[in-house]
């Protein structure tokens, strides 16, 4: 059986919004077109993994309404196992996205059930950690829970990959039971509180996080690529060069990527190049899971 992997996080419906430019203060705009998409970063993580055929289950929670079912139907069609997927009293989490005619977005997000996960519903969906290899997290789910499952995940002696968005302070016992951090550039800034203006002040915010027990980085810089920090190691990775239709879930897809790549094989190297080229197909689509590549087309894209 193939390695696999767990991923503990939100379930949101994504409500695009799709407008010219971005509105300014009390400025109304009219929108050129409206859709829901399955999302949640947790979600669209899972998604990119099932997509890529790595082995993957997810935790969480969604309402017992028809976002509900949505979100779940969009995970079952991806490959994404979500028998430990619970059903909350509160409602499903949406997510606002208005998206420019430049691809950037903003992100507007109603928790809803995914902040209805507790400590013991980690502890009733135990046995999927137990059989996994690799655990994922996000912080759009409490932040003690998030803790407890690291926690919990290192106990059990799996590798351990958490992508610190929303950006939120982070203290050093949680830091210390992460693998691979896996922050944005304006989000290890946040963690840091350094100003990162440059490749030396990018370096210097990756060593402060190492120097917390973090076993290592990656950091994603958008259209520059990203960089890769160890206890011995920096280094770059440029970008692929597309035209970026829509940045929403760039980063998700990511970190599908390189889970996807790490878990069947630990060749930190390969497993970077991989998420490079899911983001690069991703960023090219509009939409969360919707914009997610297949395997068959990873591949394509690396022949190319």
């Amino acid at each position: 059986m193939k390695p696999a992997i767990v991923v503990v996080g939100s379930l949101n419906m994504d409500i695009v919004i799709n407008v010219d430019h971005m509105p300014k203060e009390g400025q109304t705009l009219i929108g050129t077109g409206l859709t829901e998409i399955p999302g949640g970063k947790g979600a669209n993580q899972a998604v990119a993994i099932g997509k890529l055929q790595a082995p993957v289950s997810m935790i969480g929670k969604v309402g017992a309404d028809p976002y509900g079912t949505s979100l779940l139907n969009s995970l079952t069609a991806s490959n994404v196992n979500t028998e430990h997927i619970v059903t909350s009293a509160e409602k499903s989490g949406v997510a606002v996205v208005t998206v420019d005619q430049s691809g950037s977005n903003h992100i507007i997000v109603i928790p809803g059930a995914n902040f209805d996960i507790t400590e013991q519903d980690i502890e009733l969906q135990r046995q999927a950690i137990e059989q996994c290899e690799i655990v994922v997290l996000q912080l759009e789910v409490p932040m003690e829970v998030v803790k407890y499952t690291l926690q919990l995940a290192k106990q059990l002696g799996k590798t351990t990959i958490l992508n610190p968005a929303p950006a939120k302070p982070l203290d050093d016992e949680l830091l210390s039971y992460v693998d691979i951090l896996i922050p944005n550039e304006h989000e290890l800034a946040d963690i840091c509180g350094i100003e990162l203006v440059d490749d030396q002040s990018l370096q210097a915010a990756t060593q402060a996080l190492l120097a917390k027990g973090v076993q290592s980085l990656i950091v994603t810089l958008g259209e520059k690529g990203c960089c890769y920090a160890d206890h011995q190691t920096f280094k770059m990775f440029p970008a692929h060069k597309v035209k970026a239709l829509d940045t929403t879930a760039a980063g998700d897809s990511f970190i599908g990527g390189f889970a996807a790549s790490y878990v069947s094989n630990p060749n930190m190297d390969e497993a970077i190049r991989q998420a490079q080229i899911v983001a690069a197909i991703t960023v090219t689509r509009a939409g969360a899971q919707s914009s997610l590549p297949t395997l068959a087309e990873v591949q394509q894209f690396a022949r190319e």
